[in-house]
């Protein structure tokens, strides 16, 4: 996790200079229950460019990541990407906590115990001196779980809750993390000074966020506006009433670099919405593939010509 935090928020200081770029995500349907999916990008100044692709079928997900050296055109490696995928989607919420949440935030309120859910917790406490964590998930066993397991593997602890409001309450940092199609976060329950990052759902008609939330924030920031204005629910519902703007509105980036100011004072309520980009894939899969090097790791499948 130390190693994408970093790759991460680099990729985004490549992207505001101008020397990085990240295509939209192309979805193409090959039947029913069937996608496949595709991100592309490039990063000059790595001098690597390459892509991810990931197909849904039966409700299974695979994931590859192709990395190429810009400079020779060679294929680098071809990368099994479930589990970095699960890092760096986890690592993109720590950079923006890093930026966006108070600099004495020590209480995670965590609502969705998956997959993803780990990472993003360990991004967190990466970045905050966290204290007290609490979770929500619907079923019992999955919440009673997650609690146990990362507890024991963070160190710190981990409490599993009967509700999502009794995770948000009191919270300083609040994480959505789930496969609802309706909102698990209410604005009602925010207050002063939290920090939201809403990261589970990349559908038009999927939001983990009432109107209210949106609204609530002093900012609201994403990690691509063009892909926002395609994919995410929780903005494109109430942007659509003239609730929201798309006009006030930043990009990860644009923090990143000092562009624009985190939070301008700790009563500020700010929101990130995740929707994984590109480029945060071939960062980290550079990464993979100079430590695999390194350790005489993966399969060599042939060499260069």
């Amino acid at each position: 996790m130390e190693e994408a935090l970093f790759v991460v928020e680099n990729s985004l200081r490549h992207l505001a200079a101008g020397n990085a770029t990240s295509r939209l995500r192309e979805r193409v349907v090959g039947g029913p229950d069937v996608q496949v999916n595709t991100m592309l990008a490039a990063d000059y100044e790595q001098g690597i460019h390459g892509f991810k692709t990931y197909t849904v079928a039966s409700g299974v997900y695979r994931f590859f990541v192709y990395l190429y050296d810009s400079e020779s055109s060679d294929l680098l490696a071809i990368i099994e990407a479930n589990r970095m995928g699960q890092i760096r989607t986890g690592a993109a919420t720590g950079v923006a906590t890093n930026l966006m949440a108070r600099a004495n935030a020590t209480d995670v309120g965590i609502l969705g115990s998956g997959s993803q859910a780990p990472t993003q917790l360990e991004a967190v406490c990466q970045v905050r001196a966290i204290h007290r964590v609490r979770v929500y998930s619907p079923t019992f066993v999955n919440r009673e779980r997650f609690a146990n397991d990362m507890s024991q593997r963070l160190g710190v602890e981990v409490l599993p809750v009967e509700s999502p409001r009794h995770a948000v309450d009191g919270a300083d940092i609040v994480v959505t993390i789930t496969s609802s199609r309706e909102p698990v976060l209410e604005g009602a329950w925010l207050s002063q000074g939290m920090h939201v990052a809403a990261v589970g759902g990349a559908d038009p008609y999927v939001r983990e966020l009432d109107d209210e939330a949106v609204q609530r924030a002093d900012l609201i920031v994403v990690d691509d506006l063009a892909q926002a204005k395609i994919e995410s629910g929780e903005l494109m519902m109430p942007a659509s009433r003239g609730l929201v703007l798309w006009e006030q509105m930043r990009e990860l980036w644009q923090v990143v670099s000092g562009e624009v100011a985190g939070r301008k004072s700790d009563d500020d309520v700010t929101l990130f919405k995740s929707l994984g980009m590109g480029l945060w894939d071939i960062a980290a899969a550079r990464v993979v593939y100079d430590n695999a090097v390194a350790s005489d790791a993966g399969r060599r499948l042939g060499a260069s010509s």
